[in-house]
């Protein structure tokens, strides 16, 4: 896809669980539990956006496509770790590898992306209300969703050409259940490797703290705005729209700090394993519950649209 490097690696065997032989059928049924659980909160979070018609707004237009990227995002990855764990030999191919990769930074940035965007809609909305249907028009959003999507494919683009394009001799085993970047340069040779880590590094972490500061810049004059409202009631409503956002930026951020800010130094397979997870399974698990629950115009929606069918005697 990426016109990678030929190396003398044709495959590549990924060994991140290798380390829990005893917990592996362990680990399958909950990271399936929870994959599927991801599926289904985001299929309910974009149906209920779509069914909905009060809900055909701007911030929830952002939802939904938060909850499409997400869905990409653990499609990357989660389906053949979950293979892998059943398997006795979980080997990748080298082409395999690459389409993996640039799929999951692509998604993985347009996630960061779209937060950022959606940071931006809280502040039009709370500190610009009578110009937020301008500012925000139906043409406006499409361009910054796509803009969002356009960003994140090429950050896909740069870091699986840069990794890729570097020659592989061989061992072939990644210490990760993913084709993971620091692994892969840890099996790469050649005088330019160390150049590509920093370049790479430089601008994974450039994207992430630009969008973080943003989104910080975003809140900042949110709160500004929101201290000025006299009424106690008034700037808990304007907070309250506001709050789920927060919290799953903080969790992306948080998680995603450990993942590309830990200091350097030796790292133990079974640490390595785990942090990834919490990246990888444990955030997409998250965000669509912190949505549906913290979100009170999601949630009664979401009441309304499902929930009371299944049990239209409470309402």
């Amino acid at each position: 896809m990426l016109g990678v490097n030929h190396s003398a690696v044709s495959e590549f065997i990924l060994v991140g669980f290798s380390t829990f032989p005893q917990l592996q059928l362990m680990f399958f049924l909950l990271f399936l539990l929870m994959y599927l659980f991801t599926l289904l909160g985001n299929l309910l979070i974009m149906a209920t956006i779509w069914s909905e018609h009060s809900l055909h707004t701007p911030m929830y237009l952002f939802l939904c496509a938060l909850s499409i990227s997400e869905i990409l995002y653990t499609f990357a990855i989660i389906p053949r770790m979950l293979a892998d764990l059943r398997s006795t030999r979980p080997a990748i191919p080298f082409t395999a590898c690459a389409n993996q990769m640039f799929f999951s930074f692509t998604f993985g940035f347009t996630h960061s992306f779209l937060l950022t965007v959606m940071g931006y809609d809280r502040y039009v909305a709370i500190c610009h209300p009578l110009r937020y249907n301008v500012l925000m028009s139906a043409q406006g959003c499409a361009y910054l969703v796509t803009w969002s999507w356009i960003g994140g494919a090429i950050m896909g683009m740069v870091v699986t050409t840069a990794i890729f394009n570097l020659t592989f001799c061989g061992p072939n085993e990644i210490h990760h259940f993913a084709c993971h970047v620091p692994p892969l340069l840890k099996l790469a040779c050649g005088e330019n490797v160390p150049a590509v880590a920093k370049g790479v590094g430089l601008v994974c972490i450039t994207a992430l703290l630009g969008c973080f500061l943003l989104i910080l810049l975003s809140y900042a004059f949110i709160v500004a705005a929101i201290l000025k409202i006299p009424s106690a009631e008034g700037r808990h409503k304007a907070f309250s729209t506001c709050a789920s956002h927060l919290t799953v930026v903080i969790v992306h951020y948080g998680f995603a700090s450990v993942i590309y800010l830990k200091p350097k130094g030796p790292q133990s397979l079974e640490g390595d394993t785990l942090m990834g997870i919490t990246y990888t399974v444990l955030t997409p698990f998250l965000s669509p519950i912190i949505f549906s629950l913290r979100n009170k115009e999601l949630k009664n929606a979401l009441n309304k649209t499902f929930l009371s069918k299944l049990g239209p005697e409470k309402l």
